[in-house]
Order: structure tokens, then sequence, then C-alpha cells
């Protein structure tokens, strides 16, 4: 008589080392991307600002979309290395996701060195920051840039991974991973776990964000890291009675009752 063996469900969480490992790997990606970013710095002639600024936008557009296209890739072996750990059943190809219009990342690069642009100081629209010497504009454009390539080119890899969770038969869901490093709004929207579906395509990632996406598949049980449990706890104890406060007081839990170290 042929007995049909059960199979047991695999556990899979946040803080697993797949995800971990994913997450680093995709940070250190950024950090090259940056590391070559500040390289073009020098296309950008302070006393040309008009003709070497767009010529220093296009520069940096190749570099993201270079960027973006390796971290689609990582997270493409990555979401077929869980499938495998997952042991599920069917073949899958990953979609690797379409770079963002090139129109986007422009935008999102002018938005970064709006301020180098000269204004005359007794305009009242002109900001604080639009009157502090060009040096201090450019290093403040410097580092606006280098946050907004950093989300666009992980958010190639994140996508990725929603995208395969979208059209993979086998996946069910995904969540959050953040690191012990992140910030209180990355960590509350880690703790609700593997609550976003197949369809769910919001991120909600900010500038600077090196969080990732875990994707579940049919069979697995999703578990909360230690480290989300008790971001978990710090806000159903101090933040979640406090309508419209939440964010607050939980940033405030994180400071003032945080067990973990910040790493």
């Amino acid at each position: 008589m042929w007995i049909r063996r059960r199979r047991m469900a695999t556990r899979v969480s946040d803080g697993g080392v797949s995800a971990d490992r994913q997450r680093r790997a995709q940070r250190g990606l950024t950090r090259m991307l940056v590391r070559d970013m500040r390289g073009l710095r020098r296309l950008i002639v302070p006393s040309r600002l008009q003709e070497s600024v767009p010529d220093w936008i296009v520069a940096v557009r190749a570099l993201v979309g270079e960027y973006g296209a390796a971290s689609a890739s990582l997270a493409a072996d990555y979401y077929e290395a869980e499938r495998v750990a997952a042991r599920v059943t069917g073949r899958f190809t990953v979609p690797l996701l379409d770079p963002p219009p090139e129109g986007k990342v422009e935008a999102s690069l002018r938005w970064a060195t709006k301020d180098v642009w000269v204004r005359d100081p007794d305009d009242p629209a002109t900001t604080d920051a639009q009157r502090e010497p060009l040096d201090v504009r450019l290093a403040q454009a410097e580092k606006k840039a280098e946050a907004v390539g950093q989300k666009l080119v992980a958010d190639q890899g994140r996508g990725t991974v929603q995208e395969a969770v979208r059209r993979d038969r086998q996946a069910t869901a995904w969540a959050r991973s953040a690191a012990l490093g992140a910030c209180a709004f990355c960590k509350l929207l880690a703790t609700r776990g593997s609550v976003y579906k197949q369809d769910t395509a919001d991120f909600r990632a900010h500038d600077g964000c090196h969080c990732g996406v875990v994707p579940v598949f049919r069979g697995q049980r999703f578990e909360l890291s230690d480290k989300a449990k008790e971001w978990e706890r710090l806000y159903r104890e101090f933040a979640a009675p406090h309508s419209g406060e939440q964010l607050t007081r939980f940033r405030r839990a994180l400071a003032e009752h945080g067990q973990m170290p910040v790493l």
C-alpha cells in the first residue's frame, strides 16, 4: 500500500540568512553606484552650470541604468534560490523589471540639483538652501542625487521580486525585510509580515531605503524575525493606541526602549 506523505511546511522569515544576504548584496551594489557617481562629479563645471549639469545628468542616467540592471539580476538569482529552497513544483522564469523611464530618472536628478542655480537673494521665494555658497549647494545636490540614484537602482531589485511574486502561481505573498539600522517607518512596515499579496505593487520606499522583499511560496509559513517581533511589541505598547501619532510615538519608543543595537 502506498502512503502519500504530506510535505511539511518550510519556514521563511524577514530575518533569514538569504534575505539578509540579498539585502547586503543590494546595498553593496548601491555603494558602488555612489562611488561611480562621485567620479562623475568632475563633469559639473561651476562656471558653466547651464552647459555642464545636463551633461552630468546624461552620464548619471546611464550609470543608474547599468546598476539597475545589475540589481534586477541579483534579485532574480535570489528569487530563484528561494523558490528552490521552498521546494515548490513547476518551472518559472523570473522576469527582469524594466528600467524606469528616462524621463523619470532625469526629473529625479533635476530635482536633486534644483538648488544649484543662481537665485536673487532678495526674492522672498528664494530658500535658505538657495542662498548658500555655490560649493555648499553643489555638495548638497550631490548628496540628494546619490540618494535618488540609490532608490532608483534598489527599486529595480525590489520590483523584480514583486513582479515575480505577482506572476508565479506558486508564490502567495511577499514581506518586507528591514535592517536593524532602518528608519522607524521601514521598521513599522516590516512588522506587518507577509500581508502583501500578489497584487500588491506599492513598496513604499524612500530615498536611501535599503529594505528588501522576501517572497513567500505555497506551503511556506512566514515568521517575523526576533527583531521585527520586538519592533511589533514596541509599536503595540507605546504607539498603536494613539491615533494620528503612531509613527512619532513608535520612533520615540525605538529610541527610548529598543533593546537591540543599531547596526
